[in-house]
């Protein structure tokens, strides 16, 4: 499972004062049901189709054995797949290692770092590095970490796993959470430097997003 601290560590920014350069946005805090909620999404879009699995594996007796209780033996399965890999899900927004995302914080944006502060001398920051994708929505953005390191290098099936049933880990920035809307071009701008994004659109203004606590 993807946790912030297994991806090398947020650098710790204590003492460290504000970036007159960078873009400063204000305070926000991301729901754990919004994150939730969010996250299932990004996961059964992507791997709806590993619930068949469980449920071809319940039903092969059947082509030796036919019976109804093999139908009913798939369909419990697939259910408990269902639960286990939303429990995981769910389970991250519960975690201590992930408490840091969901914090009443401001963002502060230069083009070394996007660092998470709960006041004026006391933060946590990302590299751009740890940032593996991003996306511009109509109202916010998304920024997904990189998988944990130990997960790309495990070899054999536990690698495989660690690869493959992780979960989404991301920063979500409502455009209306930044000070202007110079600032969404320039931040705009700064992701498509680094190829993040493309140009596709410019951003469109922000609206009200269910789950969210900004504040000036």
């Amino acid at each position: 499972m993807q946790q912030p601290n297994q991806r090398g560590g947020y650098r710790q920014a204590q003492g460290q004062g504000p970036n007159p350069m960078a873009i400063r946005t204000k305070k926000y805090q991301l729901s754990t049901d919004t994150y939730t909620r969010m996250a299932m999404g990004q996961v059964w879009k992507k791997e709806w189709w590993y619930a068949l699995i469980p449920f071809a594996v319940g039903l092969l007796p059947a082509a030796i054995w036919p019976s109804w209780w093999w139908l009913v033996l798939a369909l419990v399965l697939t259910l408990l797949y269902v639960l286990l890999r939303s429990a995981q899900i769910t389970g991250v927004a519960q975690m201590e290692q992930s408490k840091a995302l969901f914090e009443r914080l401001n963002y502060e944006i230069d083009n070394k770092q996007i660092l998470l502060r709960l006041n004026e001398t006391k933060g946590m920051g990302l590299t751009w590095d740890m940032i593996g994708k991003a996306r511009r929505d109509a109202d916010a953005y998304l920024l997904w970490l990189q998988p944990p390191a130990d997960a790309e290098q495990m070899p054999g099936f536990r690698g495989w796993l660690g690869r493959t049933f992780t979960v989404p880990v991301f920063l979500h920035l409502p455009f209306k959470i930044f000070n202007s809307p110079n600032d969404i071009k320039l931040f705009d701008s700064m992701l498509r430097r680094k190829n993040l994004i493309t140009a596709a659109a410019e951003p469109v203004a922000a609206t009200p997003a269910t789950g969210s606590t900004p504040a000036a």
